[in-house]
């Protein structure tokens, strides 16, 4: 129950900063909370901005820690799999990237969050229209 609540409130707080037709998904990655948020609801073949909020197990905002954003399709009949990396860059309290996903269907992203030489990774599953 008390993840729930937690899940909520981040979803809450993220919302004040993203607009309402943004495509937001939440996650726990060992010690953090991450939100991430994509410009296009749902996503779509080509650039989609990502917000990526994290924070502490207080609460606190993150913004001493190194975001990396991998995203790929798995291999499908007559295709091998496509794998992309990105670096996230902090603007203010928030990292920023752009996801350019080249063709629609099903995509892993992972959220990779490294500080103080450890790395925690949020998974996160998207639908490219």
């Amino acid at each position: 129950m008390k993840k729930i609540i937690l899940v909520l409130a981040m979803l809450f707080l993220a919302a004040n900063v993203v607009s309402a037709k943004d495509y937001i998904v939440a996650k726990k990655a060992g010690g953090y909370d991450v939100v991430m948020a994509i410009d296009k609801n749902p996503p779509v073949v080509g650039n989609n901005n990502v917000t990526i909020f994290v924070k502490d197990a207080s609460g606190k905002n993150v913004t001493d820690a190194r975001v990396v954003v991998d995203y790929s399709m798995p291999a499908m009949p007559g295709m091998p799999p496509m794998n992309y990396k990105t670096d996230a860059v902090l603007q203010g309290s928030e990292y920023k990237a752009v996801m350019n996903l080249s063709m629609a269907g099903p995509w892993n992203v992972a959220v990779k969050i490294s500080k103080a030489g450890k790395t925690a990774i949020a998974k996160f599953s998207i639908d490219a229209r």
